[in-house]
């Protein structure tokens, strides 16, 4: 029988793990050592403002009080907010022609965003352009969710032109129901 053959009944021999070198071994001890000392350090921070009265005080470190670059702020508002679909959302609006292209953009144009649903509905100025934009839109779809991330659009709403209200003359008085309310 040679060696490489098992026995029955007895568990295969587990395989031994591979050998660490001295620079992984260093690297692991180097990694709990720092982060050793900043636990340390985070403690010690916390003692002296006990001592002082527990409050924060100004010095030469960065603390959560100083002041930041204004986009820095406003991307750091989004993100305690939960505000980023609708930001990204947002400036997809703004990079309409950019994204479907200018001669799309000049015809069609994108009204609102409804998170809930999902679903972007764009106007367009013509059923032609309408028409065209229903057989683009898988496409345009899958654009979005590449730049917005998966499943942030899952359907474009395609409308028409708005047909104009019917107006009753520019000496029309508010309120008035017609001729009934002036016989009696």
């Amino acid at each position: 029988m040679s060696e490489s053959a098992e026995e029955p009944g007895k568990a295969p021999a587990a395989a031994e793990p591979p050998a660490t070198s001295g620079v992984d071994l260093a690297r692991v001890a180097l990694r709990a050592a720092k982060e050793q000392a900043r636990a340390r350090g985070a403690e010690a921070q916390q003692r002296r403002q006990a001592r002082r009265g527990g409050g924060l005080r100004s010095g030469a470190r960065r603390d959560g009080r100083d002041p930041l670059p204004l986009g820095a702020a406003v991307n750091r508002l989004i993100a305690e907010r939960g505000w980023e679909t609708p930001a990204a959302v947002g400036g997809v609006m703004g990079r309409w022609p950019q994204l479907v292209g200018p001669e799309v953009a000049q015809h069609c144009e994108p009204q609102r965003y409804d998170e809930e649903e999902r679903t972007l509905l764009v106007r367009c100025d013509s059923t032609a352009w309408a028409t065209q934009l229903r057989l683009l839109a898988p496409r345009l779809v899958a654009r979005l969710n590449e730049d917005l991330g998966q499943g942030t659009v899952r359907m474009i709403k395609v409308r028409g032109p708005e047909a104009p209200r019917k107006g009753y003359g520019p000496l029309r008085a508010p309120g008035s129901r017609g001729p009934g309310d002036t016989y009696g």
